[in-house]
């Protein structure tokens, strides 16, 4: 993993959190505990900060970053699909980003709000609790279920388990096989 000092500013990482190797975690960051942190994926507090809540997953080749001076706050059990770009936003507990979705500046995804994949929320869009929105620019169309809610419960649950328990006793780096 390539975790970098900028300005002084150093990242924090919580206990039982994994973060695979070529993932780049930079400047003021911190990850709470019992987080994922996927192959790819970039956390740049470079310019301003970044703060991410206990038990969430950033897939691979997540974008993560803020503006000089401002921050992103994610919360905690929050899921954020592959290839998704988190830039200068909020994302509030157990709320679900879509792969390859965009969150743009000042935008705030409520708790348990789903952005589904390759969604664009623009700047300063709010999307509520509970709610479900999908295109380009997003739009609201439904309500998470109690059967959705339930189902992604335990979905948010292998991640936290594979980064606390499983990744860091079963990754093993190998040799490149022979031809």
């Amino acid at each position: 993993m390539s975790i970098y000092e900028f300005e002084k500013k150093k990242p924090r990482i919580g206990n039982g959190s994994f973060i695979f190797p070529s993932a780049d975690v930079i400047g003021d960051v911190t990850i709470g505990e019992n987080c994922y942190i996927g192959p790819g994926a970039r956390i740049r507090g470079d310019y301003g900060l970044i703060r991410i809540g206990n038990d969430t997953a950033v897939e691979e080749n997540v974008v993560i970053h803020a503006r000089p001076n401002e921050k992103t706050i994610i919360g905690n059990s929050v899921t954020i699909g592959h290839a998704a770009i988190i830039h200068n936003a909020t994302i509030h507990d157990w709320a679900i980003i879509g792969m390859g979705a965009i969150v743009s500046d000042y935008a705030e995804i409520g708790e348990w709000a789903v952005v589904a994949e390759g969604a664009v929320v623009k700047n300063k869009e709010k999307i509520p609790d509970k709610a479900i929105a999908v295109g380009v620019p997003v739009k609201v169309v439904a309500e998470i279920t109690l059967e959705y809610k339930k189902q992604w419960t335990e979905y948010k649950k292998i991640y936290s388990d594979l980064a606390r328990t499983r990744l860091p006793n079963s990754l093993k780096e190998l040799p490149l096989p022979e031809l």
